[in-house]
């Protein structure tokens, strides 16, 4: 897997660091960020939409990233859409 960079939150200490990443050979979004605590979670697992089922798989994670880090977002996505990284 190659990752390519984008950002951290820069209002975050040393100990939390919610961060942007690109996978290039899958053409992906990486992104960490804060566990959204067990009340979040579980709005979350209630919400059914039509092809989506109520809860949340095994394999998928709630995470909360800050509004600050959009940009980063963005710039991830335009790095896809770009091809920058292979």
């Amino acid at each position: 897997m190659s990752l390519l960079f984008i950002g951290v939150d820069p209002n975050t200490g040393d100990d939390k660091s919610p961060t942007v990443w690109v996978d290039g050979e899958n053409k992906e979004l990486v992104l960490q960020g804060w566990k959204p605590g067990p009340q979040l979670e579980a709005e979350c697992a209630t919400f059914e939409l039509p092809g989506h089922a109520r809860g949340i798989p095994d394999d998928e994670a709630v995470i909360r990233i800050p509004a600050r880090m959009l940009h980063m977002i963005r710039e991830a996505c335009d790095a896809i859409e770009r091809g920058d990284v292979r």
